[in-house]
């Protein structure tokens, strides 16, 4: 499973606000509502906001080990 809080973590040490992120760098609420709920968000949503918070992309997520496995059986 892929979390979001540290996201929230590195905007807050960052200055930055959900707000700042919708109005000045157009980054859309659903946007913001699927990171909320720890769900699935394109690699150009990630990328924006690394490009935006100067960070590493391990600043805003992380990798939580669970039984979401792909069968590889016929």
């Amino acid at each position: 499973m892929i979390i979001y809080d540290r996201l929230w973590d590195t905007l807050e040490k960052k200055g930055i606000t959900k707000y700042r992120l919708r109005k000045d760098y157009n980054i859309r609420k659903s946007q913001l509502d699927r990171l909320k709920r720890n769900e699935s968000v394109t690699t150009n949503t990630i990328d924006r906001l690394c490009n935006i918070l100067d960070c590493d992309i391990t600043d805003i997520m992380e990798h939580i080990k669970d039984d979401n496995t792909f069968s590889t059986s016929s």
